[in-house]
């Protein structure tokens, strides 16, 4: 089959779950990741024909594509604030927002001539940390995780990208006291609500770890609340909080932090306009 005769057939398949924007995004990634083609080999090179074993490949991928799989884990990669990303099922799939908050914290530190530690709590794939350490190659970089199979990834990602950061495996709502004092603690924790599933896409609610997602509607602030008892305690006199979170709960975290005794405590809103990061100081 002709690759331009596939690219039609692939839009067909996937016209009734995807717009045609998103199907052509995942062409071409497809493409490129199994034939090598970027976009303009397929102008240059019409008559080009797919052969059987790239075609098996090709169809393996729509088939999951079909099932509203992310491209993400069908690629086994992705991208994050420039850099080269390994995931999988095991790892929330890094977002758009998340490199808002990497950049954030990068324009903090570089005020800052000082040597600082920097901890990640709830790491997934490392993009926070990794992208940090890349950006930040001086500052002593850890991160912690409760899911084993998350820091195989993370770890894996580390190498991929030439950094050092020390990983942990640790359950942050079973510590009691963190290993030592940090300059910045950053954390991007669960924050749906279950109230808030109906507004999940079906690509998300069915193939990202829910335990990376999801919190009880009922304590919703949960992890929040933990992390800054935790950064209170081992915050330096000068450290910084940050968090990514729940664009609803905004003021009821804001609220939170007030009561924990943070006093310098700053909102921004996301790319798409949506209260999602936080910086606090005590």
């Amino acid at each position: 089959m002709l690759l331009k005769q596939y690219k039609s057939y692939f839009s067909e398949q996937l016209s009734s779950i995807f717009p045609q924007t998103e199907i052509n995004t995942f062409f071409f990634l497809l493409i490129e990741e199994y034939l090598g083609f970027q976009r303009i080999d397929l102008t240059l090179q019409p008559t080009f024909e797919v052969l059987s074993d790239k075609k098996r490949l090709l169809d393996e991928a729509l088939a999951r594509l079909k099932k509203e799989e992310p491209i993400q884990y069908i690629l086994g990669k992705t991208e994050f604030f420039g850099l080269p990303f390994n995931v999988d099922k095991n790892t929330l799939i890094p977002r758009p927002e998340t490199e808002e908050l990497v950049e954030w914290i990068v324009k903090e530190v570089e005020k800052s001539q000082k040597l600082l530690s920097i901890l990640d709590i709830g790491t997934g794939t490392g993009c926070i940390p990794i992208s940090l350490k890349k950006q930040l190659p001086n500052m002593n970089v850890s991160a912690v995780d409760v899911s084993e199979k998350a820091l195989i990834v993370a770890k894996k990602n580390a190498e991929l990208n030439d950094v050092e950061v020390s990983f942990m495996l640790q359950d942050i709502l079973k510590t009691k006291v963190l290993n030592s004092k940090f300059d910045i603690i950053v954390s991007n924790p669960p924050y749906v609500r279950e109230l808030e599933k109906a507004e999940i896409k079906n690509n998300v609610l069915e193939n990202e770890p829910h335990l990376a997602l999801f919190v009880e509607d009922n304590n919703p602030l949960l992890f929040y609340k933990k992390i800054a008892d935790l950064a209170k305690n081992n915050l330096t006199k000068t450290g910084l909080l940050f968090f990514e979170i729940n664009q609803y709960l905004s003021k009821e975290t804001v609220e939170m932090l007030k009561d924990k005794g943070f006093t310098k405590i700053e909102l921004r809103k996301d790319l798409f306009g949506n209260n999602r990061m936080i910086k606090a100081s005590l």
